[in-house]
């Protein structure tokens, strides 16, 4: 048995096509069902359904074979355990630095200020302004980031951006590109080694899909 762990929404949507490719059908949509073990076409296949942010420590502790996770969830992970053969170019986004209008980022970056940062992603904030040595506090979030700069919580955020509407219907600026973001395939590494003849095969069909 083969099994895959996905995230529901646009991860899960944006998989699909891949997993066509490799002759993989869910048999069921997550958003409509409450199970979190799907079944699919093949019996030798099977799909998890986990928040995001576990899809990593599932396939590093051998729960899952495989699974699908951005850029930005395996940068606090770390990445231990895992291979990841494919950039699967699916649910593209930026990482980006924001301030509310009328913040002078700038000046206070380079004055040396010590700034107050909100953030869900603690590691990649921390390694990006030590990298600027610019010292911060960093303050962990879990959502609506947003509201951190408005109620004077932080001076800026450390978040994901796609069309950036949310910051301006908050009156919020993207200031500084931290990296793009998108989805990778993970493996794990004992899973690739003895399931190798069953896992192969799908990691060519993936790759095979992505470069059309």
């Amino acid at each position: 048995m083969i099994t895959i762990a996905l995230s529901k929404g646009r991860i899960f949507e944006e998989t699909l096509p891949l997993l066509e490719a490799a002759g993989i059908n869910a048999l069921e949509d997550p958003e409509s069902s409450r199970k979190l073990i799907l079944s699919t076409n093949r019996a030798d296949v099977r799909l998890i359904i986990v928040r995001a942010s576990d899809v990593p420590t599932y396939v590093q502790y051998g729960a899952a074979d495989l699974g699908v996770a951005g850029k930005d969830v395996l940068n606090e992970h770390g990445g231990t355990g895992l291979y990841q053969p494919l950039d699967l170019n699916i649910a593209r986004c930026r990482m980006m630095v924001a301030v509310r209008d009328g913040f002078d980022y700038e000046s206070a970056v380079r004055q040396g200020a010590r700034l107050r940062v909100a953030t869900k992603y603690v590691q990649t904030a921390r390694a990006h302004f030590a990298a600027k040595g610019v010292h911060v506090d960093l303050i962990k979030l879990y959502g609506s980031m947003e509201l951190g700069p408005l109620v004077g919580l932080s001076d800026a955020i450390v978040d994901l951006v796609s069309s950036g509407n949310t910051l301006k219907a908050n009156h919020l600026k993207a200031v500084e590109h931290i990296q793009d973001i998108s989805s990778r395939l993970v493996v794990n590494q004992a899973a690739l080694k003895l399931k190798h003849a069953a896992i192969q095969p799908m990691l060519d069909a993936f790759a095979k899909a992505i470069k059309k």
